[in-house]
């Protein structure tokens, strides 16, 4: 595999050697003489592998190593080719070393054997990520209402294709999980699966954060940066809440949702971007667009495949088996079969779940603990909500002789402005005294976006 190595040595004869035999064999490289200058370097490029002197005439590499083998394998070279050294070297993060003076045919091969498994680790994590996403869209999947047969279908139809895709629908109704199954079934299945959450990205970074950014364009880059629709390349990049980009991104987003082109902040070249975009927003847009408070021209670019989530309320029928679902999946190492008896059953489905999917979910784990060892899970073990609103006040659904924390009343006590005023980030930030970014961080912290 072809790879960027950063060859640190300060030994002039040595560095050049090893630079000439790892570009032979096809590689990158870049040799540097000091920790400074590596350090530079290391601002501009992203190396696949580092291979540095123990020793260097500015410092030793051994206090570097927890830094550079966080995010690069490392391979240590000494002269001093004791167990000691050798062991030092591996505890503070190297992947391997080599004793000077070094054999061309040990070096080949120890590079080969450190990019192959830097390889297969990343595959590995990458695996991982993309089961887990799987597991999780596969989630809303569950269920034979026929909402989320026509859900089902539309995910189908337009999967394959490149087509941007809009989805709406009410906070915890899945659209994350939507998202995530378009790009499972797409060809870009292979690719990363890029989430942003545009309502917890501060504004006066989100260009930056979106587009990247070259060394020096604003105070403190101090390197160039991908952005996050460079690191969607080839997959799938999901703006959830995406009514709340300012007008001046919503511009830029949309010449990328035209012409595939973007600039990063400070740059003067257009780059290309192979993404798919699929936004989503519990917002409406299209008044939003009528108000001025959307571009028109990016909304109708947005809503032309469009893809409602059902909140549960509409798909009632699909509790039982989300229900039965989320027990199977909450935890293997309890090692028991948990039952729901046939009135618990009947409370969940009479609910009317504001919180929907995601709402239904913790409900179910936290009745999973309340039963403890108790093969069955009752109406008594299910908690619905943190709060409810009644005449006299604000009263909290808590098991009887339960005493709530700080951020339980604050959860509950956003929750119930978020549905008093229908989601209006705005008004409960005015009602609540804070500001409305603020609100934004809370219901991200609670799960309630």
């Amino acid at each position: 595999m072809k790879a960027r190595i950063l060859v640190i040595e300060d030994d002039a004869l040595l560095n050049r050697m090893i630079v000439r035999q790892l570009e032979g064999m096809g590689h990158v490289v870049a040799g540097m003489e000091t920790l400074n200058d590596a350090r530079d370097y290391l601002k501009q490029y992203e190396p696949d592998l580092i291979i540095s002197d123990m020793r260097l005439p500015d410092g030793d590499c051994l206090s570097e190593l927890p830094t550079l083998g966080e995010s690069h394998p490392v391979i240590v070279l000494t002269a001093y080719g004791t167990v000691k050294n050798a062991v030092e070297a591996i505890q503070a993060g190297a992947a391997d070393y080599l004793t000077k003076p070094v054999s061309p045919d040990e070096l080949a091969l120890t590079v080969k054997r450190v990019l192959d498994t830097a390889a297969l680790q990343a595959d590995h994590q990458f695996c991982k990520a993309r089961l887990k996403a799987q597991s999780e869209s596969q989630s809303f999947m569950i269920g034979q209402s026929e909402a989320l047969e026509q859900v089902k279908e539309l995910i189908d139809a337009v999967a394959d294709s490149d087509m941007t895709v809009l989805v709406l629908g009410e906070s915890g109704s899945g659209k994350e999980l939507v998202a995530r199954a378009i790009h499972d079934q797409s060809h870009r299945s292979l690719r990363n699966f890029v989430a942003v959450d545009c309502c917890t990205l501060q504004e006066s970074l989100f260009e930056s954060e979106l587009f990247g950014h070259e060394k020096g364009a604003f105070t403190g880059a101090d390197r160039k940066k991908k952005g996050l629709i460079e690191g969607a390349a080839g997959g799938t990049l999901f703006l959830d809440e995406i009514g709340e980009i300012p007008p001046a991104i919503q511009a830029k987003l949309l010449r990328v949702l035209e012409t595939g082109q973007f600039r990063r902040v400070g740059g003067t070249k257009d780059l290309s971007s192979d993404v798919r975009i699929v936004a989503a927003t519990n917002r409406d847009l299209k008044k939003m667009s009528q108000d001025g408070e959307f571009r028109a021209d990016l909304y109708y670019r947005l809503e032309a495949f469009t893809i409602y989530t059902p909140p549960l309320r509409e798909r009632r029928e699909d509790i039982p088996f989300l229900v039965e679902h989320f027990i199977r999946n909450h935890d293997f190492s309890m090692r028991l079969k948990k039952t729901v008896t046939k009135e618990a059953m009947r409370k969940l489905i009479a609910y009317d779940w504001p919180g929907n999917v995601r709402e239904l979910k913790n409900v179910v784990e936290r009745a999973i603990i309340l039963s403890r060892d108790n093969k069955t899970i009752r109406s008594q073990h299910l908690t619905f909500g943190a709060c409810k609103q009644e005449s006299g006040g604000l009263q909290l659904d808590l098991p009887s002789g339960a005493n709530p924390t700080l951020e339980e009343l604050e959860a509950c006590y956003l929750r119930m402005l978020l549905d008093k005023h229908a989601g209006h980030r705005a008004t409960v930030a005015q009602v609540m005294g804070i500001s409305e970014r603020h609100v934004y961080r809370l219901i991200g912290k609670y799960e309630l976006g």
